[in-house]
């Protein structure tokens, strides 16, 4: 079953087809298990996998250069370029899978013309704290996640108050972050020790200066 760990209290969902929103003070979130049927999910998980141009990183910390703790691939229209730890990529452009989702998303009203696809290839890959507070990104962006694969924690923490969230993503789940969240909290993946499986994310976004630069923590 789907939760979330709020503090010491823990949140179950009624019904696993409903979006739930998530009751914090300075944004919006909402989790919704089951956007994807598992064999979509699946399917996408192998495709995506073995298509897109995954590359590991590196990101300068202190002087110093390190590999971030997971492969990344950045996918757009052609005008939306990534400037990431003093590098600019260009977007690869869309494949049909991304596409179709991009496509799946904006029928709910969700625009983007990027995507971020983070591959964490087991519960040793992370991501570090951070807001994705581009000004190019603009005051109040919505950023809707697509899981794929094995289950992660994905943690938030208020900027203020240190109120942290957990919550269990699963496979074929869609998570949207909006209105003021990214200027209020942080978000993280921790590593899992014992999870042994793949999982990918999609974070589908607008960037509306056309250029989005990138936390050197991520």
């Amino acid at each position: 079953m789907s939760h979330f760990a709020v503090a010491s209290r823990r949140l179950y969902i009624a019904n696993e087809l409903q979006p739930y929103r998530v009751d914090i003070t300075d944004g919006d979130l909402f989790y919704i298990p089951g956007w994807l049927t598992r064999d979509e999910s699946n399917r996408y998980y192998s495709k995506l996998s073995q298509t897109l141009e995954w590359q590991q990183d590196r990101i300068q910390v202190f002087g110093k250069w390190h590999l971030i703790p997971r492969l990344q691939a950045w996918y757009g229209d052609a005008d939306a370029n990534y400037q990431y730890s003093g590098r600019t990529l260009t977007p690869n452009p869309w494949t049909p899978e991304l596409a179709v989702l991009r496509n799946k998303l904006s029928e709910s009203g969700m625009a983007s013309n990027s995507v971020l696809a983070n591959c964490y290839r087991n519960g040793e890959d992370r991501m570090g704290w951070h807001s994705d507070n581009e000004p190019e990104l603009g005051p109040a962006p919505t950023i809707a996640s697509i899981s794929l694969g094995a289950t992660r924690c994905f943690q938030l923490r208020h900027k203020g108050s240190r109120q942290r969230i957990d919550i269990e993503l699963e496979n074929g789940s869609l998570l949207i972050m909006g209105g003021q969240l990214q200027q209020h909290w942080q978000h993280g993946l921790p590593t899992r020790k014992r999870c042994l499986d793949g999982r990918i994310n999609l974070t589908f976004r607008q960037v509306n200066g056309r250029t989005i630069r990138a936390n050197g923590l991520k």
